[in-house]
Order: C-alpha cells, then sequence, then structure tokens
C-alpha cells in the first residue's frame, strides 16, 4: 500500500492545527452506536470487494502510524473481538453463552483477516447477532400481550455490561420480562397509563425489527472497521462517508441544531456533551449522561420514539433550520435507573463564538481581620478562535486569549485575586491553550508535543515576555476539563504560577489527524475518513496529561461521575507516561502555601452550611447514579420517586426560604440551571481559597527557580 507514504508528509501544522479541535469538546463520538438491522429472514450480509480492500488499508494505516505502534497479532485480535462484541451487545441481552464460544476461534485470528481482507467473520458475527434480535422481537411482542404484574416484589439488574452471557434461552427470556416490566413501569411512571405504554413499547419493537430490514453491507462494515480502530484507543475511530459530513458539521460548528454530542449506548441515544454556546447548554434543562428517548418537530409534532433508532437517523431528526422548534423526551442520568421521563423545549439555533465567550463576574466578601476581599472570576466556556476572520486579517477576530486580555483590563484596579473557571470546558484550539496561559506565566514552553515513532518531543511555547496579570491565581476544574483545559491547568501548577482547585481533570492527553481515505485508495466513490491518534501531550515537567489528567492542589468534589466519564473510563485508553522535563522557571512559593491554605478550607468548610448542603447533595446524587439494580414493585418505584422529588424540592427550598421567596409545593415544577437559586458551592469557596492566598500574600511573585530538562 504505496499511498500509506503521504501520511508522512502530513505537517506539524496540520496536526496542531486540528489537535484540540478533535478532542472531547468536539468529536463525534461514535461508540456503541450498534444498532444494525437487516431482514433477519432474508439473505445473509456479506462483504464486497472494495470493502475488502479498505479494510486492508485501514488495518494497515493503524498498524503503522497510530501512535501505540500496536501489531495486528492475537492481543489485537482478542481487543477487537471484544469491542465487536460489546458494540453489538452491550448489555448481553441477545447473543447466548453458545454464540460466544462459537465466536472464541475468532480471537486469536482476526488479525490474520485483518491483513488479508477477510471481513466474513465481522459478517458471520453479525448476522448471527440479526437472529437473535428477530428472536427477542418476537419474544417481546408476545410478552407486550401479556398482562404484567405490578404487585410482584422483584428487581432488574439495570448493569449487565459484565454480566455472564445467557445460558439458555429460558434465561434470556427472564431477562427480557424484567426488563420489558421495567420499561412500561419508566413510561407508567411518567404520566402515560398501561395500555399507552404498553402501545407506545409495541410501536417501539416493531420500528426496531423494520429497522432491521433496511440494514446494508456498508453499515455492518462501519461497525466493524470502528471496533478495530476503538481496538486502538477511544479517540480513534473510522467514519462512513454519512458519519464523515456529520463529524465535519460538528468541526464547523456551523450545526443549526441544539449543540449536543451524541452515542448510543445500550440502544438509548445518550449525551456525551454539551457544545458551549448551544441551545442545550444555554437552557440548562439537558446534562452529559441524559438519555433522549422520543422526538418531536415543533410545537404540535407528533412524538416519534427513538429507542433503538439509528444514531445518525436520531442526529437527522434533532438537526434543523435555525429557529425552529424540537421537543425531546429525556432520561435523567443523574437519577438512575429509576428516572422518569421529562419534555424539554429548544429552538434550534446556529452555534456561534459570541456564545461561548468568556465573562467576567467579581464576588466580594469579608477575609480575616475584616478585610473585604474582591476576587474576581472569569468563566471560560471553551478554548475558541474564529480561525475565518484571523485569516481573512480581522483585526477585531475573537478568541479566547483575546477576550480574556479585555476582561482583565476591565478587572484591572479592581480585584485582588483571580479564579478562571474551566469546568465543563471540554477543550478546543491548542493554539489558544498556548496564548492564554502566556498571559499568566509570561514567555517559556507550555507543552510537550511527543509523536509516535520520535524521539524527541516539539516544544510550544508562548514567546509574549509580558503578564497580563501578575496577581494571585487559581484555575477551577472539574473531571470535565479536557485538552485544552488540561495543558493551560497544567502549565500554570507547573509554573507554580497559581492554585488548580477542584476535581481530577479528564485525562485526555492525545492527538489525533484525519485522513481521508479516498487519497489512499484513489477510489471514486466517498471512502470516509479514519481519524487517527498521532501524538501524545506532555507538561513541562515531563508528566503526560493523559489518563490521570491534572491532579488538583486544593480538591473539591463535583457532579461529574468520575465511573464513567473521563479517560480512566474508556476501553483501549492510552497508558499515563512521563519523559524529560523540558527548561523553565518555576515559582516555588506557592508549593509551600498549599499545607496552610487547605487547612483553613477544611476549617471553613465544616462550618459552611452551603458547602455542607453541596457535599449531602453530591452523596444522594452518587447514590441514585450507582443503583445497578432497580425494584420491578409499583408501589416502591413510585415511592422512590417521590422520595427523589421531595429531596429536589427541599434543597430548592433551602435556598429560597434564605432569599425570601416563597416555598416550592409538592406538585410545582423544580426549577434547573439558570433558574434555580441554588448557590455554586465549589466556585464561592474557590474564590475564598484565593482569598486566603491573598492575605497570605501568595502568588504573583517573580519567577526564579531554573527547572532543568533538555
Amino acid at each position: 500500500m504505496q499511498n500509506v507514504r503521504h501520511l508522512k508528509h502530513l505537517g506539524r501544522s496540520v496536526f496542531l492545527a486540528l489537535a484540540l479541535v478533535l478532542g472531547l469538546g468536539l468529536s463525534w463520538t461514535l461508540a456503541k452506536t450498534a444498532d444494525p438491522v437487516t431482514d433477519p429472514v432474508g439473505k445473509a450480509l456479506a462483504p464486497n470487494a472494495r470493502q475488502a480492500f479498505l479494510d486492508q488499508t485501514i488495518a494497515k494505516l493503524l498498524s503503522q502510524h497510530h501512535y501505540r505502534q500496536s501489531k495486528l497479532d492475537d492481543r489485537l485480535s482478542s481487543l477487537v473481538l471484544n469491542t465487536y462484541l460489546d458494540d453489538l451487545d452491550f448489555g448481553r441481552v441477545y447473543f447466548l453463552a453458545s454464540d460466544i464460544a462459537g465466536f472464541e476461534p475468532y480471537r486469536t485470528t482476526l488479525d490474520d483477516a485483518l491483513r488479508t481482507g477477510d471481513l466474513q467473520p465481522a459478517y458471520d458475527i453479525f448476522n448471527i447477532y440479526l437472529r437473535r434480535l428477530n428472536e427477542r422481537t418476537t419474544y417481546i411482542q408476545s410478552l407486550l400481550q401479556q398482562e404484567p404484574r405490578f404487585n410482584v416484589d422483584e428487581s432488574l439488574n439495570v448493569d449487565r455490561k459484565n454480566a455472564p452471557w445467557p445460558k439458555t434461552v429460558a434465561e434470556l427470556d427472564e431477562i427480557w420480562r424484567k426488563r420489558i416490566k421495567h420499561e412500561l413501569l419508566t413510561l407508567m411512571l411518567s404520566g402515560k397509563d398501561q395500555a399507552a405504554a404498553r402501545d407506545l413499547l409495541v410501536k417501539r419493537y416493531e420500528n426496531r425489527l423494520r429497522q432491521a430490514q433496511q440494514s446494508t453491507s456498508d453499515d455492518v462494515f462501519q461497525l466493524y472497521m470502528n471496533g478495530v480502530a476503538q481496538a486502538f484507543d477511544p479517540h480513534t475511530a473510522y467514519f462512513s462517508p454519512r458519519n464523515t459530513e456529520n463529524f465535519n458539521i460538528q468541526m464547523r460548528l456551523s450545526l443549526e441544531g441544539i449543540g449536543c454530542v451524541l452515542r448510543m449506548d445500550e440502544e438509548q441515544v445518550t449525551v456525551v456533551e454539551l457544545v458551549t454556546g448551544g441551545p442545550a447548554d444555554l437552557s440548562q434543562q439537558i446534562k452529559s449522561g441524559d438519555r433522549i428517548v422520543a422526538v418531536a418537530q415543533g410545537d404540535g409534532g407528533p412524538w416519534v420514539d427513538v429507542v433503538g433508532w439509528r444514531l445518525d437517523d436520531v442526529v437527522d431528526r434533532i438537526r434543523g433550520q435555525r429557529g425552529t422548534v424540537v421537543r425531546l423526551k429525556v432520561l435523567p442520568g443523574k437519577a438512575g435507573a429509576s428516572a422518569a421521563e421529562k419534555t424539554v423545549r429548544l429552538v434550534r439555533d446556529t452555534i456561534k463564538l459570541e456564545k461561548q465567550a468568556a465573562k467576567q463576574e467579581i464576588k466580594r466578601f469579608s477575609g480575616s481581620g475584616g478585610r473585604e476581599l474582591r476576587i474576581g472570576v472569569i468563566t471560560v466556556p471553551a478554548f475558541y478562535s474564529d480561525f475565518d476572520a484571523a485569516r481573512r486579517g480581522d483585526p477585531n477576530y475573537r478568541s479566547t486569549t483575546r477576550d480574556v486580555r479585555r476582561l482583565l483590563e476591565e478587572l484591572r484596579g479592581k480585584i485582588d485575586g483571580l479564579v478562571l473557571d474551566l469546568r465543563e470546558n471540554g477543550g478546543g484550539s491548542l493554539q489558544e491553550a498556548v496564548d492564554l496561559t502566556g498571559l499568566f506565566i509570561g514567555e517559556g514552553p507550555v507543552v510537550q508535543v511527543k509523536n509516535a515513532g520520535k524521539e524527541e518531543p516539539e516544544i510550544e511555547k508562548d514567546s509574549d515576555p509580558v503578564r497580563a496579570y501578575d496577581g494571585p491565581l487559581a484555575v477551577l476544574v472539574d473531571h470535565a476539563s479536557a485538552s485544552a483545559s488540561e495543558i493551560f491547568a497544567g502549565a500554570i501548577q507547573d509554573y507554580g504560577r497559581g492554585l488548580v482547585i477542584g476535581d481530577s481533570t479528564f485525562g485526555k492527553g492525545t492527538v489525533q489527524t484525519l485522513v481521508d481515505l479516498n487519497r489512499l485508495t484513489r477510489a471514486k466513490e466517498p471512502q470516509g475518513q479514519l481519524k487517527l491518534t498521532i501524538a501524545k501531550f506532555y507538561r513541562v515537567n515531563g508528566s503526560s496529561t493523559q489518563h490521570r489528567g491534572v491532579r488538583p492542589d486544593i480538591a473539591i468534589p463535583s457532579l461529574v461521575d468520575t465511573q464513567d466519564i473521563g479517560e480512566s473510563a474508556q476501553k483501549n485508553a492510552l497508558p499515563w507516561d512521563e519523559i524529560a522535563p523540558t527548561r523553565y522557571r518555576g515559582d516555588q512559593a506557592l508549593t509551600g502555601l498549599i499545607p496552610e491554605l487547605a487547612r483553613r478550607h477544611q476549617a471553613r468548610i465544616a462550618e459552611n452550611a452551603d458547602y455542607q448542603a453541596f457535599l449531602r447533595d453530591l452523596e444522594f446524587s452518587r447514590q441514585q447514579r450507582e443503583k445497578t439494580t432497580v425494584s420491578l414493585l409499583e408501589s416502591q418505584r413510585r415511592a422512590e420517586r417521590e422520595r427523589i422529588e421531595n429531596w429536589q424540592r427541599e434543597r430548592e427550598n433551602r435556598y429560597r426560604a434564605s432569599k425570601g421567596l416563597p416555598a416550592l409545593k409538592p406538585g410545582d415544577e423544580i426549577p434547573e440551571g439558570k433558574d434555580s437559586v441554588i448557590p455554586d458551592a465549589a466556585l464561592e469557596e474557590s474564590a475564598r481559597i484565593v482569598g486566603d492566598l491573598v492575605l497570605l500574600g501568595g502568588g504573583g511573585k517573580a519567577a526564579d527557580a531554573l527547572v532543568m530538562g533538555r
């Protein structure tokens, strides 16, 4: 495959420009898109010669140019099989143990098949999956003709990702009997009567079978090759021609829709991330982990149930012209398996830089000794830049660094210290991460980028010696702070320029590039693209941001679930490692103040009612998320739902009382996001920690310690 040599000419400018834009913040996630469907009684699906050649091309690209430099061997073959089976049957509710045993010979032969372009094993597995899907659908329809008993005290295990494969059809039938009962109860708790809930499920599974009659050989190829790619790492993916266009829409940030990054988890469309400044983000009614179960157009359009649909078909229904209305039925992820549906109305819009722009505020409070402290807060939702305007020479083009510099000018002389809030900042432009760091450290190296197969990393530096802000500083992060956010926070921490406060960050320290497969195959019809991991980021101290993320100097927990979100939760993630530090001038003075700052923080939060309520709320939410079994007793489910609603109402009323607002009554809608009066305890405490730093005289000193490296 001689055309692979073109990859060697992918210059530094290409991958660095794409590096963080291809990060967590804007990635078109394809994991768990398995909803393959075809005629279960028709002719078995089979590969063709074009796919066989493309299979070989992708396999060579991955083995020769992926950062891991993994060989096509038995170890990789086993990973591919596991990934493919997970994508097909993540909940282990279709295949039988005997099917899995029949697939075992492939565990050591898929690598050989990739080298020769033999796709038949993937199609054999897929066709058996289709047969099982047909059998399950037939059984489900028979279940829905029966009268369920909701007064029986039994439960369902909703987390089956590590459960043993069912050994018998009877065992599988029992799993589905309970699963359908659970789905009926969920719909009934959302306001439907039993007959309406049953009718909806009948239509849902009829639709699933109907989709099973429409699949093509290309659908199988997309699913399998993405499984092969994800066996290398979770950010490597194959995009079919249709998914390539979806990805390009996300990259252009011109999506006229609701601004959500979605994936398919166990046959439900799940929100991975909200695009900053989009309608979903601004509504504050949709969160990461929520599941979209139905879509309606306009204010009066009929609801269309989308459980079990293909991801791209759901995206097509959600996307639409700017100014039009889309309504979603959503199952809140934070409420766990016992969640009830809620309806969200959104007006589609184009994602604009103005809506992503950094903003500032000043928090005032009294420190020890009665001194009034003024702490500035600059919230940075993303590392953005209007590249087109910059290329046109527009002197007023928007970027994170330019906006933050302007906000610092507005705050000059008005604040004693500063918090940069990077929570839920999923990344963006690498250059902006470097330039923004330069506003606080002056000139110097910011991040090291190490390419596959190269000994020496390339060092990205800021060349401006002037600091835009020289005072006490903290960076507030959480587990959703990723990529560019981690580069910035890591550099501030390494230079001793400021504190890092919050949760450990996401841990995405890899660089991806896009490979146009048409350039390599020279085919006339579209072949799609391969998103390929080609490099890793390292801090100036030599530590990778990959997998571990940036660990805070002072910990404040967040609502983001560290078990399910983050690089460490991803299959086949690249490991943490370190390289030699580069030369930089760091200030060690702040390190000596951290123990006293932590002591004051602990003493303060022990007496702070708002913070203690915040911790109780976190614990309650954690307990709900971690429940892996759900009751199928209707009276218990209703009591559980009432308990959750009472907790939400009481939490809101605690703060409404302190502000002199009337209490919410049972039945009142419980406000969320910007409509809620619940304070941001993490931000408030971060500001007070910076206040302590001001009183201790720390932060902002000239760096004077040379850290030796290469």
